[in-house]
C-alpha cells in the first residue's frame, strides 16, 4: 500500500519538518534561557520539570507542551509580542506528527528520529557497504532485505515496512526534492538479494533513478582496493535552516547514533569527499549499472 492508495497524507504535507522544528525551538530556548543567565535547573522548576528534562527539551528529543513554552518565555523575559507569538506558533508545529507516524507499529523510534530530520534535510550523503541505500531500493528488493532480517514476521509487517520505505524515496520526487548523493559499494551491488528476477529489477530502478536531476550515483569499484570508509555504512544530512548543524547517522543492530558535534561530523566529512573523489565518475554509474544487468544474463 502506497500514501496515495491509503487515502492519506504522504511526504511533504502536514506535520513535515517537525523533528527539525523541535531541534530549531529547542536551540532558541537554550540561547534565550543562557542570555538570561538561568540555569538549566532553575528552568527546569518553573515548569515542574527535571534538570535533564530542560536538556532534553533544548536538543529537540521531546515534544514540547505550549503552556511550558509560555513559561520558559515568561522566565527568560520574552513579553507579549511577535517574538513570543512566534515561537509559541513553532511549538505548536513542533508537536505535529510527521507523516511517518501512521507507520509507528513497525517503526523503531529511535528510526523516527531519522526518518524526521530525512524529511527536512535538503541534501543526504550515503555510502553503503552491504545493501543498496534504501532511498534507492525497489519495492521487491526492499521486501527482500526486509524479509532477510525478519524471516518470522507477518507478511502484514512486511508490506508496511515496504510502504513505509517507498513513501520515503517518493519525496525524491518532489518539486522540492533534496538532493541525494549516494556511494554504494560494488559488494552491495553483486551480492544476489533475492534471486536474479529481484536483482535485475534493482537495477533496473537504479538506472531510473540515477537519470533524475536530484540524485547522484557512484561505485566504489572493487579493483580500487581498501578506502577512506572501510570502517562502514553512513550517512550525512545538511538542512537549508542555518542554524541546524550537519547531522552523521550511523545505524547498528537494535539502534542508531546520531552525531552533531562539528569534531565528530568532520571526520565522516572527508571520508565522503575521499568517498567521491576515489569511486567512479557519476556519468560511469549508469554505463557499470548497466553492464551489471547484463551479467545476470549471462
Amino acid at each position: 500500500m502506497t500514501s496515495a492508495e491509503s487515502g492519506r497524507d504522504g511526504p511533504g504535507t502536514a506535520g513535515a519538518g517537525s523533528t527539525v522544528r523541535r531541534i530549531l525551538l529547542g536551540s532558541q530556548l537554550r540561547k534565550l534561557r543562557e542570555a538570561k543567565g538561568v540555569t538549566r535547573e532553575e528552568a527546569g522548576y518553573e515548569i515542574r520539570a527535571s534538570e535533564s528534562k530542560i536538556s532534553r527539551l533544548e536538543l529537540g528529543r521531546v515534544s514540547f507542551k505550549e503552556r511550558d513554552v509560555a513559561d520558559l518565555l515568561a522566565l527568560y523575559g520574552i513579553p507579549a509580542g511577535e517574538e513570543r507569538e512566534s515561537l509559541l506558533a513553532l511549538a505548536r508545529e513542533a508537536n505535529a506528527p510527521g507523516w511517518w507516524h501512521r507507520y509507528g507499529d513497525v517503526l523503531p523510534s529511535w528510526f523516527q528520529t531519522y526518518v524526521g530530520l530525512e524529511e527536512s534535510a535538503s541534501l543526504i550523503r550515503t555510502y553503503e557497504l552491504q545493501f543498496v541505500p534504501g532511498l534507492l531500493q525497489s519495492a521487491r528488493y526492499a521486501r527482500a532485505v526486509m524479509t532477510l532480517g525478519r524471516r518470522e514476521a507477518m507478511d502484514e509487517e512486511i508490506e508496511q515496512r515496504v510502504a513505509l520505505r517507498m513513501a520515503r524515496q517518493a519525496r525524491l520526487g518532489a518539486p522540492d526534492a533534496p538532493r541525494l548523493w549516494a556511494v554504494m559499494d560494488e559488494a552491495a551491488l553483486r551480492r544476489p538479494i533475492g534471486g536474479p528476477e529481484v536483482m535485475r529489477d534493482q537495477f533496473e530502478h537504479l538506472i531510473e533513478m540515477a537519470k533524475k536531476p536530484s540524485v547522484t550515483l557512484q561505485i566504489m569499484p572493487f579493483d580500487f582496493g581498501g578506502h577512506a570508509a572501510e570502517g562502514g555504512a553512513f550517512s550525512i544530512l545538511r538542512f537549508a535552516e542555518h542554524e541546524l548543524p550537519d547531522v552523521v547517522y550511523l545505524e547498528q543492530l537494535g539502534g542508531a547514533l546520531y552525531l552533531d558535534k562539528r569534531e565528530d561530523v568532520d571526520p565522516y566529512m572527508v571520508a565522503m569527499e575521499r568517498l567521491c573523489v576515489d569511486s567512479c565518475k557519476p556519468e560511469e554509474t549508469i554505463e557499470r549499472l548497466q553492464g551489471m544487468l547484463k551479467d545476470l544474463d549471462v
